[in-house]
């Protein structure tokens, strides 16, 4: 199980335990990628963290935001959401080869892998598996094409289906804003924001 696919999932099955129902994703066309930089002035980012912010999920049929706690260390990692679509707390964990969620609304809810809880709680397969790099403002894979400022940070990924905006504070050089975004066949998308007040 990749650790990455677990973040991905922690923050986003609360956000769509209301969701109902699969809809259909548009698959990207194939694109020439732009090659993550290796000379070295990009390093891969470390998998040890603590951010806190607000979430908000916006689908074509709901929408709805959290405040979240995100503490990562390697491949475990501990989430809490607080005032999603009035499920109240919500605490999501991940050890290597368990998921778990835990609600009011839903109880306890585990899986072997981030996909197949998604699954269970929501209904929803979503391939959004890299948000621990994106949180820290790096592509996940050799094959994303990454715009950057004049900084030379990074100001969108499109990858796996998902295109991904960074915003930052100033001359920060990691982001202080995600949007992702998903666009389905109906010409309409899923949203994700991701807003870090704290790292």
């Amino acid at each position: 199980m990749r650790h990455i696919q677990q973040i991905i999932f922690a923050l986003t099955a609360t956000a769509t335990l209301a969701f109902s129902g699969c809809q259909q994703v548009v698959k990207p066309a194939p694109t020439t990628p732009t090659q993550v930089p290796t000379d070295g002035s990009t390093q891969k980012p470390s998998n040890q963290f603590n951010l806190e912010g607000k979430i908000g999920v916006k689908t074509p049929k709901q929408s709805g935001s959290a405040f979240y706690t995100w503490s990562q260390n390697q491949q475990d990692f501990n989430i809490q959401l607080n005032g999603i679509l009035g499920i109240g707390k919500t605490i999501i964990e991940g050890k290597s080869g368990e998921v778990t969620l835990n609600s009011s609304k839903t109880g306890l809810i585990s899986a072997e892998s981030p996909e197949e809880l998604l699954e269970k709680a929501t209904g929803w397969v979503a391939p959004i598996t890299h948000i621990v790099d994106w949180v820290q403002g790096y592509p996940a894979t050799e094959n994303a094409q990454v715009a950057h400022d004049s900084a030379q940070r990074i100001t969108q990924i499109v990858e796996d289906g998902w295109t991904v905006d960074f915003s930052y504070n100033n001359q920060a050089t990691l982001p202080n804003k995600l949007i992702l975004k998903q666009q389905l066949e109906s010409g309409q998308e899923n949203r994700i924001t991701m807003v870090i007040q704290n790292r």
